[in-house]
C-alpha cells in the first residue's frame, strides 16, 4: 500500500523514478525544438512532448520516495514533482523517523534547492573553473598518492551513516593506507559518546521507547527538537495525551538551563544552571547506590524538593521509567544516567542499546583537533572537505581557518561558496538530496535510498562521485556507485529489491538488533566548580541547527518558537539575572571568555530561563552564507572552544550602552485574561469534563448579514489538539511551500507585516521565573459569521458552497476593511510586492496550483483549496464523495505529532468530527457569535502534586 492514499505513486512494476527521468529527457529535447522553430509569431507557440512519459499526466503531481538527510541520518519524505519540478515535501509514513510528518528542516529543503544563492560553478583559488580543470589538477595529485600510498591525504566529513559512502572510504584508505579520515559535526554529541565509553566501555546508541514509560525524566534532553528521532519521541510521549485519548498515565519531568519544546510540553519543569544540573543527577543517582553523592542542597530549595521527589517517582516505577540526559549534562553525568536505567530495570524496556548507526564512532572533537594540528606541521598535502565548514563552526582554539592555509591542495564540496570554501584551493558544487543517488540509515537503523527528482541544476556531484574521482574508480557515477553496493550486500532478486525501496522509502534490510551490555557504574568525578561569571549554554537555533540553513529566508522568517524572535539570535537571560545586571530585552552587552576572546550580543530575556547562565543560539553571524544569511545575528561560535563543547564556558558579562530593535512575530505574551488557550490540570477534567465549554450565548452579540445556508454536500472544518501542539512550526514552513507566501524582511515584520498564512503563538501563565508555556496555531478561522465578509466593498471574500471563507484576488481593491474587521488578526496584506518574480529559479519552486498574488492584495489560509479541489474531483471521477483522510491539508500533514485534523463536518464518522465531539473542544473568543469552522482542544496537564 502507499504511503499515502491520497497521493499517486509510480505503479508498481515500473521503475519508480522512470517517468521522471523520461520527462527531464523529453524537456530537454522540447526545448531545444522551441529554440529551433519558434523564432517568428506567434511567440507564445507550446510545443507538444516529442513523447509523452509514462504516468505523466500534464497538471497532476507525483510523488516520489526519497531521503533527506542531515547530518548524516535520513529522514524519509516523499517530493512532489509538478512535470520535473520539486516542489513539496511531505513526510513518509513508512519510514521510521517520519512516520508521516516532517520537521521544519525537510519542509524548508525544498527551496535550498531552488536557492539561487547555491554555488552555481567549480572554482579555483576564487576563479570560476571546471570539473575537467579540477580532473586535470587531481591527476598528479592522485600519481603521488599511488607512490607514497596516500601519504598527506585527509578527507574530512561530518558524521556519515550512508552504508555507500562507508564503503567507498573504507576502500580509499585500503587503496590509500597512509590517508586518514577525519570528522567534524558541530554538533556531534561528544559527552554522549564519552558517557557511552564509561558506561558500556564502547560507543552504543540508544533508542528510547517513551511510550512503554510511565515517569520520563529528562536532563536537559530536548527529546522534542533537535534531536535524533525527535518526531518519533513527541508521538510516543505524547500517546495518552491527546482530545481523543486524555488518559495522563506518564508524567514528563525537564530539568533543564533554557527553555526547550520539551520543557514547553513537560508536566513539570525546572529550571536548572548546567552545574545545578550535574549536582541533581549524581544526588539522584547515589540514592540508588551510584556513585558519590556531592553535598546537599539547603532542604527548602527547589533543588532539594526535586531530588526526593525523582528518587521516589524513579523507585515506584522499577522498569517502566526512563531517565535521559543531552545538552550540557557532562560525560559522567551521563554515565550514571545510563547506569541508573540499568539499576532501575529500564534498559531492554523504555531504553534500548543498539549499535552505533553513524559508520565510524569516534570523537569529532579529537578528530578536528588533530587535523588541525596536522595542518599546522605541514603534514597535509591534500584535503578533501564533503560538506562540512569547519572554518566557520570548528571550535575557535583549533585556528582552523589559519591552519587551511598551509594546505597546498584544499577541497572543497559544498552547496555554498561558504567561509571554508572560500580558504580552499579548489571549491565544487554539491548536488543537493534531491539531485543526486545516495543512501543513508535514519536514527534507529532503517536504510533509505536517496533518489534524485531533477537533474543537478549547476553541474554539482555528490560526495560518492568525488569520492570515486579521488580514488580512481571505474564506476563515476552516483547511481551506479550506490547499485553495486546494494547488489553486493543483498542475497536473492536484486531488481525486485531495488525497486521496492524505491517505491517504498524504505529498504528491506534486517533492523539492529539489539545490544545486551550491563552498564558499569563510572567512577568518573564531579565536575570541577565553575570559575564566577555567567555558565555560557551553546544551544542549536531551533530553526537554523548548527548555521547550514543560515541563508533559508523561510526558516529565517519563521518566528523562534519559544522568544518569537525572526532575522535574529540573541543572548538568552533569565528575568532575576537580567535584573541583577540591570539589563533589559535589547541592551547589547560584550560577552568574554577567560582567555579574553569577546563577542558582543543583544540581549532577550526569557521566561523560564535558569539563573546565573547565558544561552547563546548557534548558527548565526555568517559572513558567507549568501545574501539572505549574511551578517544576520552575532556568531556564537566565536566564544566556544574545544573545553566549552565539553563542560560549557564562563563568561563575563559588561553593557556597552547601546540598544539593539529585534523583529518580534507576537507581541504580548500573555492572554490578558482571555480564554485563548484553555487549560487545565487532569484532575479538574476529570471533575468537570465540560470545563471547556463555554457558558451558552444568551444574545448573539453579533448578527450577520447574510441569511443561513444549508451545505449538503460537503462541509469542511478543522480541529487542532492543543495538547498534541509542540510549538515546532512545522505547519507554518509547510503552508509556505504549500501556498507560495512570499518572505518580507526583517524590517517588514518589525512593521507587522509578515505573510504567515498560519502562525503558532506562544502564551505564558504564571510567575516569569516558573512560567507554563503554551502554544496555539491560529489559521483563518473560515467562521459561519464572518466579520470581514460583511465589510469587504467589492465581494472579494466571500464563503464557497462548501462553507469556505475564500479570497477572490482578481476582485480585491486594497481596502483592509476586511483585515481591520477579523478578531483573529488572520488575513495578510501584500503592501509592497513582497513575491520575488525575477528570479528563475525561484519561480521553479512555486506550486503552480496556487496563484502567486501582487501587491495590494489580501490573501489568508483557504484550507489548501487546491487540494480540496483536486481530492473532491478524483472522488468525482469515480462517482462518490471524497473520503475521510483523502484530503489532507499541508500544516495537517506536516504536523510531527498529529495535531491538526481536517474533513467534513458532515461525515459524523470523520476524524474532525469525533474531535469536535470531544468536551475539550472549544471555539476561539466564541462570544463574538463569529462561529469559526475551527476549534480547538483544550490543554491539559498532570503535574506532580508534590512539586506544584
Amino acid at each position: 500500500m502507499p504511503p499515502y492514499p491520497h497521493i499517486p505513486l509510480v505503479p508498481d512494476g515500473a521503475p519508480a523514478s522512470l517517468a521522471r527521468r523520461a520527462a527531464l529527457r523529453v524537456m530537454a529535447a522540447s526545448a531545444a525544438l522551441a529554440a529551433a522553430g519558434c523564432k517568428g509569431p506567434p511567440q507564445e507557440q507550446i510545443l507538444p512532448y516529442v513523447q509523452m512519459p509514462e504516468q505523466l499526466v500534464p497538471g497532476q503531481p507525483l510523488f516520489f520516495a526519497t531521503a533527506f538527510v542531515r547530518r548524516g541520518l535520513a529522514h524519509g519524505v516523499l517530493v512532489e514533482s509538478n512535470e520535473g519540478r520539486p516542489t513539496k515535501v511531505e513526510g513518509n509514513r513508512l519510514h521510521p523517523a517520519s512516520l508521516g510528518a516532517t520537521d521544519v528542516f525537510a519542509q524548508a529543503s525544498i527551496l535550498q534547492l531552488w536557492d539561487p544563492d547555491r554555488s552555481q560553478a567549480v572554482r579555483q583559488a576564487g576563479q570560476l573553473s571546471g570539473w575537467q580543470a579540477f580532473e586535470a589538477a587531481l591527476l598528479p595529485v592522485r600519481a603521488r598518492w599511488q607512490a607514497d600510498g596516500g601519504r598527506g591525504l585527509r578527507i574530512l566529513t561530518g558524521s556519515v551513516t550512508s552504508p555507500t559512502l562507508a564503503g567507498q572510504l573504507a576502500a580509499l584508505l585500503e587503496r590509500y593506507p597512509a590517508a586518514r579520515w577525519c570528522q567534524w559535526d558541530p554538533l556531534h554529541d561528544e559527552n554522549g559518546l564519552q558517557a557511552a565509553r564509561l558506561a558500556f566501555g564502547r560507543p552504543l546508541d540508544l533508542l528510547l521507547h517513551c511510550e512503554r514509560a510511565a515517569a520520563v525524566v529528562s536532563f536537559d534532553a530536548d527529546l522534542f527538537g533537535d534531536w535524533p528521532g525527535s518526531i518519533a519521541y513527541a508521538r510516543q510521549c505524547l500517546q495518552g495525551r491527546t482530545s481523543a485519548d486524555p488518559r495522563f498515565e506518564r508524567r514528563l519531568y525537564v530539568v533543564e538551563p533554557s527553555p526547550t519544546l520539551t520543557g514547553a510540553a513537560a508536566d513539570n519543569r525546572l529550571a536548572a544552571a548546567p552545574a545545578e544540573l550535574d549536582w541533581l543527577v549524581r544526588r539522584v543517582a547515589a540514592r540508588f547506590g551510584l556513585g558519590a553523592a556531592p553535598p546537599a542542597a539547603p532542604a527548602a530549595s527547589d533543588l532539594a524538593r526535586w531530588e526526593s521527589r525523582l528518587a521516589a517517582v524513579l523507585a515506584q516505577h522499577r522498569g517502566n521509567s526512563l531517565v535521559v540526559a543531552g545538552g550540557c549534562v557532562p560525560a559522567g553525568a551521563r554515565a550514571l544516567v545510563h547506569a541508573l536505567n540499568e539499576r532501575l530495570g529500564n534498559t531492554g524496556q523504555t531504553v534500548v542499546l543498539a549499535e552505533p548507526v553513524a559508520a565510524r564512532p569516534e570523537s569529532h572533537l579529537a578528530s578536528i583537533r588533530a587535523l588541525a594540528d596536522e595542518m599546522r606541521a605541514g603534514e597535509v598535502g591534500a584535503l578533501f572537505m564533503l560538506g562540512a565548514n569547519p572554518a566557520y563552526d570548528a571550535p575557535v582554539d583549533c585556528g582552523f581557518g589559519e591552519a587551511l592555509a598551509r594546505v597546498p591542495f584544499a577541497v572543497h564540496l559544498g552547496l555554498y561558496r561558504d567561509e571554508t570554501a572560500r580558504r580552499c584551493a579548489w571549491h565544487l558544487p554539491l548536488a543537493h538530496d534531491y539531485e543526486r543517488w545516495g543512501d543513508a540509515l535514519a536514527f534507529d537503523g532503517t536504510a533509505s535510498l536517496v533518489q534524485p527528482l531533477i537533474a543537478p541544476l549547476y553541474n554539482g556531484r555528490s560526495a560518492h562521485e568525488l569520492l570515486a574521482l579521488a580514488g580512481d574508480d571505474p564506476v563515476r557515477n552516483g547511481y551506479d556507485l550506490v547499485r553495486r553496493h546494494w547488489r553486493a550486500a543483498v542475497p536473492g532478486d536484486f531488481d525486485e529489491f531495488w525497486q521496492r525501496g524505491l517505491r517504498r522509502g524504505v529498504l528491506d534490510v534486517p533492523a539492529r538488533a539489539p545490544v545486551r551490555v550491563a552498564a558499569v557504574t563510572p567512577l568518573a568525578a564531579p565536575e570541577p566548580p565553575a570559575p564566577a561569571g555567567l555558565a555560557a549554554v551553546f544551544a542549536p537555533d531551533l530553526r537554523l541547527a548548527d548555521g547550514a540553513f543560515c541563508n533559508n529566508a523561510w526558516l529565517q522568517e519563521l518566528p523562534h518558537p519559544l522568544t518569537r524572535l525572526t532575522w535574529d539570535n540573541a543572548a538568552l537571560l533569565s528575568p532575576a539575572t537580567a535584573r541583577s545586571l540591570q539589563l533589559q530585552t535589547g541592551d547589547v552587552v560584550r560577552l568574554a571568555d577567560t582567555e579574553g576572546r569577546a563577542l558582543e550580543a543583544p540581549v532577550w530575556i526569557l521566561p523560564g530561563h535558569a539563573d546565573h547562565c547565558v544561552t547563546l543560539p548557534l548558527g548565526y553571524g555568517r559572513d558567507a552564507a549568501g545574501r539572505v544569511g549574511d551578517g544576520v545575528g552575532f556568531n556564537a561560535y566565536r566564544l566556544r572552544t574545544g573545553a566549552a563543547v565539553l563542560t560549557g564556558a564562563t563568561l563575563t558579562l559588561t553593557r556597552t550602552g547601546r540598544r539593539h530593535v529585534f523583529a518580534v512575530a507576537q507581541g504580548s505574551a500573555r492572554m490578558e485574561g482571555r480564554d485563548l488557550v484553555r487549560t487545565a490540570a487532569v484532575a479538574r477534567f476529570r471533575a468537570n469534563p465540560s470545563f471547556a465549554q463555554a457558558a451558552p450565548i444568551e444574545r448573539q452579540s453579533a448578527q450577520s448579514l447574510y441569511p443561513p445556508y444549508d451545505y449538503p454536500r460537503y462541509r469542511w472544518g478543522m480541529a487542532i489538539d492543543l495538547n498534541s501542539c509542540i510549538g515546532c512550526g512545522a505547519c507554518t514552513i509547510a503552508c509556505q511551500a504549500e501556498n507560495n507566501i512570499p518572505v518580507v524582511g526583517k524590517e517588514q515584520v518589525q512593521l507587522g507585516r509578515a505573510m504567515h498564512w498560519i502562525r503558532v503563538d506562544r502564551y505564558y501563565e504564571g510567575p516569569a521565573e516558573r512560567p507554563r508555556t503554551l502554544f496555539q496555531p491560529v489559521p483563518c478561522m473560515h467562521c459561519e459569521n464572518a466579520p470581514c465578509e460583511e465589510v469587504c466593498p467589492v465581494g472579494a471574500t466571500m464563503h464557497d458552497s462548501e462553507g469556505l471563507n475564500v479570497q477572490v484576488y482578481n476582485r480585491c481593491v486594497g481596502t483592509r476593511f476586511c483585515s481591520n474587521n477579523c478578531p483573529y488578526k488572520v488575513r495578510r496584506f501584500n503592501f509592497l510586492q513582497f513575491a520575488d518574480n525575477e528570479t528563475e529559479s525561484l519561480k521553479a519552486q512555486r506550486n503552480p496550483e496556487v496563484t502567486v498574488r501582487r501587491r495590494g492584495v489580501m490573501e489568508k489560509c483557504n484550507y489548501c483549496l487546491q487540494r480540496i479541489t483536486r481530492g473532491r474531483l478524483d472522488a468525482e471521477v469515480e462517482g462518490r464523495k471524497a473520503r475521510d483522510g483523502e484530503i489532507v491539508t499541508a500544516c495537517q500533514a506536516a504536523c510531527p505529532t498529529a495535531a491538526i485534523v481536517f474533513g467534513d463536518l458532515n461525515d459524523a464518522g470523520s476524524q474532525v468530527s469525533r474531535a469536535k465531539a470531544s468536551p475539550l473542544d472549544y471555539l476561539l473568543l466564541a462570544e463574538l457569535n463569529t462561529r469559526p469552522r475551527t476549534s480547538y482542544a483544550a490543554r491539559l496537564s498532570n503535574p506532580d502534586p508534590e512539586l506544584g
